[in-house]
């Protein structure tokens, strides 16, 4: 990095809090977290929820706040770079760093496109375009078409998808381009303020529910939300409960993705991380479980009863935001009104969480090629745009899918295991102490000593090889993928390794100049 360049860096504590957390809440906040939950055990499902939080999450948290912090001071605002500050006798070490800039790279090319569909909805809920239907099939077929996988009445073409896609992403563009402090801060300034009222009025407005259905007393509010919370300990003898709960949490906080390194990279160090990153922890949190557990199904619950509502719930989170909500607004007062909030709040979501998402890759450009901001962003912007067609044209061929699973599941938690190891193990529990304890406004309780350096890692480990045994196989070897969209399946695979392979590249290239640099120094 160029000595003399000032590196971007946030303008208040509020903020790096607020974006952080603005990267944590998102979709799966109010979408995936209930369908967990109801899928795994209701109430007792919090249970390893909870025990994940605190042995998994707000550890991961701490490590990724404070080695983030520390790579800055080093010039280094992303996992490569950072991971090689911390290990520097390592030569190899910097590409395993590779992970935390191509797994948020992966998530954004698909998570924009399904965040413009909320950008979308809202406004078909304001100018009732989906108003009057009113079955799940009808709702599945507005989606279909609005998709591009069906032409129908609604839709006879993927254009108008196209066009809320071209939006949302632009919109992301245009947030990164005016930096750190210009941009993201002040979008998540506004964007989560709004995104929790808008929460808040959604709540309310679900428990304020009657009962629609009156010669069926039993489908009420408080059974819906028994449906939820009512524990079923029996499934906690289940590995697979676990494994859902603790992938939650790691889902969730966006830890294991190399987001908050790149964020925490631009603290100065004295800034605090113990409390701040906890501040953010409890701010999703409470979006998820508070709000996100108080909406869907309990709603759903009062509409369609207990029968239905359990399919619901097996359906996934896409028909639970796309199919079941818009149905359930239709029926209460001011639907158009609690429609547009509704997806007003998915979009908020996501666009503080996908804007996080090109960070790192923005970030890699920036100090390890000395390419400036603006650039950099528009590098950025034309080759994403290229790797998001498939997502968008591909979608009935599960190309989606795989990119999720390996973007969004594998390397999270390969990364999550590598950087706690190298921070524990590498660079010392005791540095690692000390280093998160510099300038923290709070004392961290000695016992997260041994947690971080032995329960955590243990965890990880654990979650890697029940997860290999359980879904990485059968996922390898496309067991589940129909024979017509395997050469799809191949394809995205070959396009991810090559992806890799050229960040791989980059860093050798980038680490090259470096000692070449130093040479003639």
């Amino acid at each position: 990095m160029n000595p003399d360049k000032k590196r971007q860096s946030w303008t208040s504590r509020l903020g790096i809090i607020l974006a952080v957390a603005g990267s944590a809440v998102g979709l799966g906040n109010f979408l995936r977290f209930p369908v967990q939950a109801a899928s795994n055990g209701g109430g007792a499902f919090m249970i390893p929820y909870f025990i994940s939080l605190l042995l998994l999450g707000i550890p991961l948290m701490w490590v990724e706040w404070t080695i983030g912090r520390f790579g800055g001071g080093f010039g280094h605002g992303t996992a490569p770079g950072i991971f090689h500050s911390l290990w520097e006798k390592n030569r190899f070490i910097k590409y395993f760093g590779v992970i935390g800039i191509f797994g948020p790279l992966v998530i954004f090319i698909y998570y924009t496109y399904i965040e413009s569909w909320t950008l979308g909805y809202s406004f078909f809920a304001l100018l009732g375009k989906y108003e009057g239907i009113k079955t799940q099939a009808g709702m599945q077929s507005f989606l279909s078409a609005y998709q591009g996988l069906e032409k129908n009445q609604f839709f006879n073409s993927i254009l108008p998808s196209y066009i809320f896609f071209l939006i949302a992403f632009i919109s992301n563009i245009v947030v990164v381009y005016f930096g750190v402090s210009g941009g993201t801060e002040k979008l998540c300034k506004i964007a989560m303020p709004v995104l929790l009222i808008a929460g808040i009025i959604m709540t309310i407005r679900v428990l304020t529910l009657g009962i629609p259905n009156l010669s069926k007393p039993d489908w009420n509010l408080v059974n819906g939300l028994g449906f939820l919370w009512n524990p079923d300990f029996s499934v906690l003898k289940s590995a697979k409960v676990w494994l859902a709960a603790a992938g939650q949490i790691l889902f969730t906080l966006s830890v294991g993705i190399g987001v908050i390194l790149t964020y925490a990279s631009y603290l100065k160090k004295a800034d605090d991380v113990a409390l701040s990153g906890l501040t953010a922890v409890s701010t999703n949190e409470f979006a998820e479980v508070i709000l996100g557990g108080s909406i869907v199904i309990p709603a759903a619950y009062v509409f369609f009863g207990p029968v239905e509502i359990a399919n619901i719930a097996k359906s996934g989170a896409f028909n639970l935001g796309f199919i079941t909500m818009p149905l359930i607004l239709q029926q209460i007062n001011f639907s158009a009104f609690f429609g547009f909030v509704w997806f007003l709040l998915l979009f908020l979501a996501g666009i503080t969480s996908s804007v996080s998402l090109m960070e790192p890759a923005i970030a890699f450009m920036e100090d390890e090629f000395n390419i400036g901001r603006k650039k950099s962003v528009m590098i950025f912007a034309v080759i994403s745009f290229i790797l998001c067609q498939p997502a968008i044209f591909l979608l009935k061929h599960g190309v989606v899918n795989e990119l999720d699973f390996w973007g969004g599941t594998f390397c999270l938690v390969l990364f999550g295991t590598v950087e706690v190891i190298l921070f524990a193990w590498v660079f010392g529990m005791e540095n690692a102490w000390t280093e998160i304890h510099h300038g923290a406004d709070i004392r961290i309780p000695d016992i997260y000593k041994f947690i971080i350096k032995y329960i955590t890692p243990l965890f990880l480990f654990l979650i890697l090889g029940f997860w290999f045994i359980q879904e990485g196989i059968p996922t390898i070897f496309m067991k589940n993928v129909a024979s017509t969209d395997k050469p799809f399946v191949l394809g995205t695979r070959i396009g991810l390794f090559l992806m890799l392979l050229v960040f791989a590249i980059m860093v050798k290239i980038a680490w090259r100049k470096k000692r070449v640099k130093s040479r003639n120094s």
